[in-house]
This record gives structure tokens, C-alpha cells and sequence, in this order.
């Protein structure tokens, strides 16, 4: 990871700052924690509505198992409150390894759940409620590595190094995805039974991994000199919600882009699968491949936003999903598997990496450090949750129709279609120093949101 930009002066470190160490460690922590919450969304389109819902009918037991997915999402607007007020009360750190801690005991839950035929209602009952879990966790886990690796940056490379973070959330989709590629060429009766409970077993390891990753961990020197300067606030979300208000209605606007991931990794796999009668295995690969060429995507865009700004770089790549969906979409219908791979690696691999190479940097330079935690976990984890519901949004509109795909489409673009207008009227960022970030904002931030 270099830590300036070629031919340029790199802007010195502040003393106590190691940003390939918090890079390096927001990465695997990010990639651990998101193989779970991946494993589970590929067991919900492939497995749950067998297991956990029998006596519904096919399309309706898919369906309850794409909510399931769904209903962790709830969770994560008051995973990032509780979350997001012990990292800018009490450190980034302590947030880093807590949830990396509850995400794994909630997932091998998951791996030890009786099924349905087993212990009845109380089965898919037990399921949401270890979700809702898994959703809490999610709720601080990217805003705590986003802060983190950012605060450790320096001023002209914050997008290079926190894009990292998401770089890892796609390599813990590649490790999910690549353990159930084997799983799902089990035969029909050994999946069901035992077999889709091995990478929920794997998930021990995870943890372990993780957990003595992150204990490592420095916390950063923008948060110690706050504390050293000023009392940490007593409930940052009173000062978030009184002072940066407009700036976390912007980031909830906008993070409602992780629609396109959700549709993607959820709904198209469904749809694929359970009603177009297309084979599991290479819609699995899609995603493999995909995410491989985003693991590079992802720090190129960083680093090219970092050049030319956030702006220019986020809004190619939600006009580029809007439009490649679509694509992606008929490619299944058809069951043309070349467009599939085009389509799919093409949209998910590379253009939708151009918006997940600049929020993490992007949103969290709408805040001071006094509250940056709370302000990106709040707002991403609201826009989340509507964007965790896109997949079950998509197969209630869509149906078990095969051309029915169309509406979905229209759907995503929609969602894209609300973060481009949030991200073209928000201020660029990429030159403002880090010890002035959401300082200037409350008055310019109040009025663009008024027009918005």
C-alpha cells in the first residue's frame, strides 16, 4: 500500500499514526466479519426457505427467507447508536472488537439452529432474533473501521486507505461465497440436513482471527488529541442530531446505493436459482469473480478520488449501476450465461466499486472527529436498512414470473437515482484537512438540504 500518491509530496503523518496497520487490519476485520453476514444471505436464497419454512409454498418460503435477510437490517440503526456512542465516547477500538466478537457468536447460532421440522415455530423465531443480532454488529462494524483507518490517514490519502474497508467487506463475499460453492454441489437431502451448516461452523475461526487482529489495534491519534483537548461528549448523538443533522439525512440518502449490492448478492441469486431454473453453481461464480476484480477496483478508485475528488468518482459509478442493472437482470432472464458473467463482473466488479471506493471516506468527512462514529454509523446503517429490504421489495414486485424482471430494474435505478442527486449537491471534501472536517458545514449543510 503506498502511502502517497506517485510524484506528488505526501503529507506527513501525525505522531502515533500508522496507516497501513489500521488499513491492513480494517481489511481483515472487515473481511471476517462480512463472511458471516454473506454466508447467511446465500443460505437465505439457496437453503432457508426449506429448512426454516416448509409448510410454505416454494416462492412464498423464498420469499420469508429473503425477509429474514432482510430483518437484520433493522438492527443496525440501533447497533450503530449504541455502537457509534461507545467509539466517539470511548475510543474506535473497543467498537472494533466488540463487533467482530458479537457477529460470530450470533453466526455459529445460526450454524447449531434445529431446524423447522425439529422444534417447530420456534425455529425461524429463533433465526430472526440471531439476524437481529448479526444486523447490531453490522451497525457499527464498517463506520468503526471507516474512522478508524481515516483518522490514521493521512490528509491526502484518506480515500486510498479507508477504501480498504470495503476492499475487505468484498473479500469476506469472496471467502463466503467460495465455501459455499462446494456446499451447494452437495446432493439435495445432505445440504438441507447438515451441509449448509458448515460455513456457519467455519465462522469459530473467524472470530479467533479476528479478534486477536483487532486487539492489536492502535486507537488513532485524532481521537486521543479530542479527548486530550476537550470532554468526550457525554451522548454524541445529542450533539450529531442538533449540529449535523443535514449531514446524516445526506448519508442515509445516499447509502441507500447499497441497494445494488443487496439486489446482487440476494434477490438476482434467487431469482436465478429458485425461478429461472439456472444452475447454482456458476451464479455462485459470478459473484467470486466479481468481487476478485473489485478487491482491485476498489483502492483504484479510492486513490482516483483522492486525485480528481469524491464527487465525480461516486457518481460514476451510481449512474453506471443504474444503468447496468438492467443488463444484468435479462442476461438471467435469458439465461445467457457469457452476458450473466459480463454483465455481473462488469456492473458489480468495477463500476459499483467506484462508489464503494469513496463513501467510506466521503461519508465520514461530513463529520468532526467529537462525532464521526455515531454521524456514518447512524446515517449508512438507516440507508442500509431500506436497502436491506430491496431484495424482499424485488420479489414481491417481481413475483415467480421469469420476465417479471423488469420492475426490479426500475427499482435499483430509482435508489441510484436518489444518491446522485445527494452526492452532486454535497460538498467536495477530497482537499479539506482532517482537523476540519464537519466544521464548516452546518450552515452550507442546512441549506443544500432544504433544496434536497
Amino acid at each position: 500500500m503506498d502511502s502517497h500518491t506517485p510524484g506528488s509530496h505526501p503529507t506527513p503523518l501525525r505522531p502515533g499514526a500508522n496507516p497501513r496497520k489500521a488499513a491492513t487490519a480494517a481489511w481483515v476485520g472487515s473481511a471476517l466479519e462480512y463472511y458471516d453476514f454473506f454466508i447467511y444471505g446465500t443460505a437465505a436464497a439457496l437453503v432457508f426457505g426449506r429448512v426454516f419454512f416448509p409448510g410454505s409454498n416454494p416462492a412464498t418460503g423464498t420469499l420469508l427467507a429473503l425477509a429474514t435477510f432482510g430483518v437484520g437490517y433493522l438492527a443496525r440503526p440501533l447497533g450503530a447508536l449504541v455502537l457509534g456512542h461507545i467509539g466517539d465516547r470511548y475510543g474506535r477500538k473497543k467498537v472494533m472488537v466488540a463487533t467482530v466478537l458479537l457477529m460470530g457468536i450470533a453466526t455459529l447460532g445460526v450454524g447449531v439452529l434445529p431446524s423447522y421440522e425439529s422444534i417447530g415455530i420456534a425455529a425461524p423465531i429463533i433465526l430472526v432474533l440471531l439476524r437481529l443480532c448479526q444486523g447490531f454488529s453490522a451497525g457499527g462494524e464498517q463506520a468503526g473501521a471507516n474512522s478508524m483507518t481515516l483518522e490514521h490517514a493521512p490528509d491526502d490519502r484518506r480515500a486510498f486507505f479507508t477504501s480498504f474497508t470495503l476492499s475487505g467487506t468484498q473479500g469476506g463475499q469472496i471467502l463466503a461465497t467460495a465455501v459455499f460453492l462446494p456446499v451447494a454441489m452437495l446432493p439435495e437431502e445432505a445440504l438441507l440436513s447438515w451441509g449448509w451448516r458448515i460455513p456457519f461452523f467455519l465462522s469459530a475461526f473467524v472470530v479467533v482471527a479476528a479478534f486477536v487482529i483487532r486487539r492489536s489495534l492502535d486507537e488513532t491519534p485524532v481521537f486521543e488529541e479530542e479527548v486530550a483537548s476537550t470532554e468526550p461528549q457525554r451522548l454524541p448523538v445529542t450533539e450529531l442530531l442538533s449540529e449535523h443533522r443535514p449531514a446524516v439525512v445526506r448519508v442515509m440518502l445516499a447509502a441507500m446505493i447499497a441497494s445494488v449490492s443487496t439486489i446482487f448478492t440476494v434477490y438476482a441469486l434467487s431469482y436465478a436459482v429458485n425461478t429461472v431454473g439456472l444452475e447454482r453453481t456458476p451464479m455462485l461464480w459470478v459473484g467470486v469473480l466479481a468481487n476478485v476484480v473489485a478487491l482491485f477496483a476498489l483502492p483504484f478508485f479510492g486513490a482516483l478520488s483522492d486525485r480528481i475528488g469524491r464527487k465525480p468518482v461516486f457518481l460514476f459509478g451510481s449512474i453506471g449501476c443504474a444503468i447496468l442493472m438492467f443488463g444484468y437482470l435479462w442476461s438471467i432472464s435469458s439465461g445467457n450465461y457469457v452476458l450473466i458473467f459480463v454483465f455481473g463482473i462488469v456492473m458489480f466488479g468495477f463500476v459499483h466499486s467506484a462508489t464503494g471506493g469513496v463513501w467510506p471516506s466521503f461519508y465520514g468527512e461530513m463529520f468532526p472527529a467529537r462525532v464521526r462514529l455515531t454521524g456514518t454509523a447512524l446515517g449508512t446503517q438507516i440507508g442500509f436498512a431500506i436497502a436491506g429490504f430491496a431484495p424482499t421489495i424485488a420479489g414481491a414486485i417481481a413475483g415467480a414470473e421469469v420476465g417479471a424482471w423488469l420492475p426490479v430494474a426500475i427499482v435499483t435505478a430509482v435508489f441510484c437515482t436518489i444518491n446522485v442527486v445527494i452526492v452532486a449537491t454535497s460538498k467536495e471534501t477530497f482537499r479539506t484537512p482532517t482537523d476540519e472536517l464537519g466544521l464548516r458545514t452546518r450552515t452550507t449543510d442546512s441549506a443544500r438540504a432544504a433544496s434536497v
